[in-house]
Parts: structure tokens; sequence; C-alpha cells
């Protein structure tokens, strides 16, 4: 059986499209990072499905096809309180914490709705490839990739698929090119265009090297706050996140458990999806034992 399309609501009464795929007593809510859509974790999270989890893969605001809002707020803050009111909801399902598996935006949503907006609230925190502080030229390469095009689109999905080609030189083209469809939305002027709002871009945090200073401090001070489960994954080839930002995160978060992941870039999941996967199956399986044995 495929997955089951459900429906959240945000901090703004703006709709959030969801994937639930499995059943169980211990939800996972999983969030895709910047410019991506709930499809980009298909295969993991049926897996993660697969040990017992009710599992969530949402479409953040302005993603896929949840609500591009109008009030046009895409900062960290406005991502970190829309998981909040899904953490919520997702509770009162299963009367128990989700436990949140985050990518880049999702990741630092993840980190201010624990650390931050809603401590306690989770159960767990899987970051993936991302920590407080980034590298901001890896963030330029790829808010330049996202800005290629938005306005004029593609005229087809294989023109899409060249352009990630061209981003992503060392990933393999699929021969399959359905999986990238989900991603794009075809207009009424014939022309394919990312599946996310263009307002995204223009929110003040990505483009203003003072107030992404900032955002980077409100970050590790949300993640000094941490005292849950947490689990940090990093492509070894990530063009955000050094070791050096690894080595600050732990000191901030000591409690943290680390995985490195070999011939893996940004985009984890897309690029070892078995691997990373089964660090993800590792750290909850050992999170489900530690709450039997306690």
């Amino acid at each position: 059986m495929g997955p089951k399309r459900v429906e959240f609501q945000g901090v703004e009464a703006n709709s959030l499209i969801a994937d639930r795929y499995g059943a169980g007593e211990q939800p996972v809510i999983m969030l895709h990072g910047g410019g991506q859509t709930r499809h980009s974790w298909d295969a993991a999270a049926q897996r993660i499905a697969s040990l017992g989890h009710p599992v969530y893969s949402v479409d953040q605001r302005g993603h896929g096809e949840s609500s591009w809002v109008p009030s046009g707020k895409y900062t960290f803050p406005d991502f970190a309180k829309d998981l909040v009111a899904v953490t919520r909801q997702v509770h009162a399902l299963h009367r128990s914490k989700p436990v949140v598996v985050g990518a880049s935006l999702g990741g630092f949503a993840g980190m201010l709705a624990e650390g931050q907006e809603n401590p306690g609230g989770l159960a767990a925190l899987v970051l993936v490839d991302i920590t407080p502080r980034i590298d901001m030229g890896g963030v330029a390469k790829i808010l330049g990739f996202m800005g290629d095009r938005v306005e004029d689109g593609f005229e087809n999905v294989e023109e899409a698929a060249e352009a990630i080609a061209r981003y992503l030189p060392n990933r393999v083209r699929p021969a399959d090119l359905s999986g990238l469809s989900k991603n794009l939305r075809l207009h009424d002027d014939g022309r394919y265009r990312w599946h996310w709002d263009p307002a995204f871009l223009k929110a003040k945090q990505k483009n203003d090297p003072r107030l992404a200073a900032e955002v980077q401090e409100n970050m590790l001070a949300a993640a000094g706050n941490l005292s849950l489960p947490v689990l940090l994954i990093r492509g070894q080839n990530s063009e955000l996140v050094s070791m050096e930002h690894v080595k600050e995160f732990q000191q901030r978060v000591p409690h943290a458990k680390f995985t490195d992941i070999r011939d893996a870039g940004h985009m984890v999941a897309g690029d070892k999806n078995d691997v990373f996967a089964s660090a993800v199956e590792e750290f909850l399986v050992d999170l489900t034992s530690n709450a039997e044995v306690a």
C-alpha cells in the first residue's frame, strides 16, 4: 500500500500537506530541505515505517502541495512555529511525542522548535547535514541554483534534470524522471517551475550577511538548549557543514551522536539513501530500546 495523504494546519492556519506511512506508537516527522518537497523522503520514510513507526513526511510552508503563505513569512522561526503546530497535532493523534528528522531547512526548524519555541515537545531529533553554523559559500551555491530559471522555468522535465545534473555533476542521473516531476509544477504558460514559492528566496536572512550571522548565533543558542537524544548525520563531501562546524556543535550538544556518510554531499538521503536510512534506523532502534529499559 502507498502512503496516505493527510493535512495539518500551520501557525498561520496555512495548509500543510503530508504523506503518512505505516502505523505504530512512536511517530516520526520528516522535514525536507529548502526547495525540496516531501517526496525527497519517499524511500527513507518507507524503511522507517517498516520498523513500526507512523511516519509523516511533510511539505513545509511554501513547498510542494502546502500553502504559499500570503504573509510571505519564510524565516526560520516561521518554519519552526509550523513544526510546533504539527508536532502538537501528531502528539494528539498518537499520545506520544514525535521524533523529527530534518534536513537542512527542516533541521533548522527542528533545532528552533525544540531549543527555543517549544522545549520538551520532541522525543528525539535527527539533523541531516545541518548545524547551527554553516558555510555561507555553500549557501550561496544552493541559492544560486534555486534562483536560476525561477521565473522562466523549464520547457520540460528533461530540461530541469539537466539543470540538476550541472548542479550535482557527481550524482548519477536517473533514467526514470517521474520522481523529479513531483518537484515541478506545470503552469498555465506550459512551462515547468519548481514546486515552491519564489518568495521563499526573498527572506532577508538568506541574503543579508549581517542577518545570516545573527541567525547562526540564534541557532547556536537553541542548540545549547537541546537535552533530548540527538543524531547529527553529515555528508562527508558536504558543501555546507565542515568538521569544524561539527566539533562546535558537539561542544554545544555533547550528548549528540554523529555519523559521517562517505561519498555523500549535502543531499545525503539522495546521494546515499540506504546508508542514511540505516543510520536513522539504528538511532530509532536504540531510542526504543532505551525507552523500554527506562
